[in-house]
């Protein structure tokens, strides 16, 4: 893991105010491996995809693997785990007593750059980002295969989509689905009302998919790696 020094930022979506405030944290260096969850569902069978429960992950969970400890043919030990479910990439990084990243923390790191905190306005830098989603199969890549950010941090974009605490807090409001309507337009063209840069086309499609998550979804091209509030 590796420190972020906390700050404010404008976020994509402002919430209650137009900026957030970042506290310090620490978060991985690279996403979780495929080996780092295998040693994972060995240690926690409740995991295995042939265990787990229906309610806490979907049919694509794990939908590569040959069985329950053994990896598909052509994944490879040093990739990003994909195919994984929030409430287990969650209950993974709790194991480790770390937790998921949330919106705003994702955000504020992958904001970066190699040599800048916040490189959202330089226009390559955003095409770099657009450049990835169009790139097939960029999961089965190994983890350190893109750039070094400035907090020394790889891999937030060129790899695969993380899945973050708080994925659905910006699209749909409130404890549940019930008041879906209020927020309905955030899912359609008006949902650029909101926003604070509408060039920003590589974090609109961020938002966008993160709200359109259900927490046992399983996708793959979609993993996580863990943060840490600092010790004081």
């Amino acid at each position: 893991m590796v420190p972020i020094k906390g700050g404010t930022y404008t976020p994509l979506y402002g919430r209650d105010s137009l900026q957030v405030t970042i506290s310090d944290f620490e978060i991985d260096v690279y996403p979780v491996t495929n080996n780092e969850y295998l040693k994972f569902v060995k240690k926690h069978p409740k995991w295995q995809r042939s265990k787990v429960k229906k309610i806490f992950a979907d049919g694509n969970y794990l939908s590569g693997w040959i069985s329950d400890t053994v990896l598909g043919k052509n994944q490879s030990l040093n990739a990003p785990i994909t195919n994984i479910s929030w409430f287990a990439a969650k209950d993974y990084c709790e194991c480790l007593g770390k937790r998921l990243p949330t919106i705003d923390e994702w955000e504020y790191v992958a904001m970066a750059n190699k040599t800048m905190p916040d490189a959202r306005q330089l226009k390559d830098y955003n095409k770099y980002i657009l450049g990835w989603y169009e790139k097939p199969k960029t999961f089965n890549n190994s983890i350190g295969s893109t750039f070094k950010n400035y907090w020394g941090v790889f891999d937030l974009h060129g790899l695969v989509w993380e899945w973050t605490l708080d994925f659905n807090s910006v699209m749909v409001s409130g404890e549940s689905r019930k008041d879906v309507d209020n927020d309905s337009n955030l899912f359609c063209g008006s949902g650029a009302i909101g926003a604070t840069d509408l060039m920003n086309y590589a974090a609109f499609m961020r938002y966008a998919t993160r709200g359109s998550l259900k927490a046992k979804y399983a996708m793959k091209n979609l993993g996580f790696r863990c943060a840490k509030d600092l010790e004081k």
